[in-house]
């Protein structure tokens, strides 16, 4: 007969936890208990003594990892073994010795809108290689931003252009020449019309953005909301995300109003007031506006990357609605989702403890040197020695390779690495490249066959 497990577990992980357990397909039977509190980690003795009954048929019951309290005294009580599973409900099938193959994110509802910022100066062929390397990060439509006071001749051409490589284009600009020619050219999309220049809509066939008239008037923006849906036209309405300090927080409600009143309208947002506007790193900006869009369902946004904080803004909100869209498909924390996002860190870094090192030092037997961190230290060693320290300039004189110019260059690269991953609290793994996440972009490689060995390492 197959082994009985009773799960004990908390609100907020429930759904998670039927979801792994059953694409585990585990060998032994199971039942999951939602104990009645959010956190699973919150439950006491106490709560599950009382709750539960006392006679269970079960072999085993097993707990959330940071369950604090006396398992030799639940296991007396249940008169079965009690014991904690791993810290995060994601583990469970390392802790069975079982591993679930991550599947590789894809789906997602909202487009990203990518815009090439003053396309009015550039070249076709700029143009259009920028407009290549938006769609190859993410991007669904190239926007062409045009400039104030600037002509743009070659506006057609670049429309001709970008539709042969089947990219499909908007145009955003504050002439209404200009929106009319792009149309024309074969333009999807327009960015933006208000009730101020509303009338040229006779004019395109392009699907329009449509913004308030003025700041903060979402009512000039509802009244040709309501326009659109007698005509039975498609649009996207943006009530305009403000910069912090200059509207932010009065930005979010009008999202939230447009939402509620509006149920069924497609809903756009512009990112670029806050990832360009505040000097911080835009990933974290970029994953925040993401759960946004996705609990509000605001179906496309449009991302810039001009300042150099910002030159992975499609990346990360490619990666973020992925992610969004999955925890929110899954009734679930975008938690332990995808690591793409921890650029500059971890959950939990990797670290050894100095009986771990000392142990793995006792098993080298060759003068090759090993790395390794531990919880404030950089570790060094082979058969012969070990040096700690927390900087590579700690270990030159202490590891006798002032002859081999080849191995001290490749300690240096390495012992570099080591630093950085123990100052940011990210995982080293001697001889490959710190993940950056999506910060980085990655070289595929092939899990068949190793990769070709540096000349230092030759």
């Amino acid at each position: 007969m197959s082994e009985k497990i009773l799960f004990l577990t908390g609100k907020l992980a429930e759904r998670q936890l039927e979801r792994i357990l059953s694409s585990m397909k585990p060998q032994f039977s199971y039942q999951i208990n939602q104990i009645g509190v959010n956190v699973a980690a919150l439950m006491s003795e106490s709560i599950i003594m009382r709750r539960l009954s006392k006679d269970q048929n079960f072999d085993r019951i097993i707990v959330p990892g940071k369950f604090r309290g006396d398992l030799k005294k639940l296991s007396n009580f249940f008169n079965v073994p009690v014991e904690r599973g791993p810290d995060d409900v994601s583990n469970i099938p390392d802790y069975f010795g079982m591993k679930i193959i991550e599947k590789e994110l894809k789906d997602y509802e909202c487009k990203i809108f990518a815009e090439i910022v003053d396309a009015a100066i550039l070249s076709v062929s700029e143009i259009k290689k920028i407009a290549r390397k938006y769609m190859s990060e993410g991007a669904n439509v190239i926007d062409l931003g045009c400039m104030p006071d600037t002509q743009f001749p070659h506006l057609e051409e670049a429309i001709k252009e970008l539709k042969s490589i089947g990219v499909k284009v908007s145009v955003d600009s504050a002439n209404d020449n200009e929106l009319i020619r792009g149309s024309r050219a074969g333009a999807e999309f327009i960015l933006s019309l208000s009730e101020k220049n509303i009338h040229i809509l006779n004019e395109i066939k392009s699907t329009p953005v449509i913004i308030p008239a003025k700041e903060g008037d979402l009512k000039s923006l509802e009244r040709i909301i309501k326009v659109l849906i007698e005509r039975k036209k498609d649009f996207y309405a943006d009530p305009i995300l403000d910069p912090i300090h200059y509207g932010f927080a009065s930005s979010l409600d009008r999202f939230i109003k447009l939402r509620k009143r509006y149920p069924n309208i497609k809903i756009f947002m512009g990112t670029g007031n806050l990832t360009e506007l505040t000097d911080c790193d835009s990933n974290g900006v970029n994953t925040i506006l993401m759960g946004l869009v996705s609990e509000l369902s605001i179906n496309a946004v449009l991302v810039v990357q001009v300042s150099n904080h910002c030159r992975n803004s499609i990346r990360e909100t490619d990666a973020a609605r992925k992610i969004m869209f999955f925890s929110k498909k899954n009734q679930r924390l975008p938690f332990r989702v995808n690591n793409s996002l921890l650029c500059l860190s971890e959950r939990k870094p990797k670290r050894k403890t100095s009986g771990e090192i000392r142990e793995l030092k006792d098993m080298v037997k060759d003068k090759n040197f090993r790395i390794f961190l531990s919880e404030d230290k950089i570790n060094l060693f082979n058969s012969i020695s070990i040096v700690r320290g927390n900087d590579p300039y700690d270990f030159y004189e202490k590891v006798n390779i002032e002859d081999d110019a080849s191995h001290a260059f490749y300690l240096g690269i390495e012992l570099a690495r080591a630093q950085i991953a123990l100052q940011l609290g990210k995982d080293y793994d001697q001889d490959n490249e710190l993940d950056w996440g999506v910060a980085v972009s990655k070289k595929k490689s092939s899990l068949l066959k190793r990769p070709p060995k540096k000349s230092t390492q030759k």
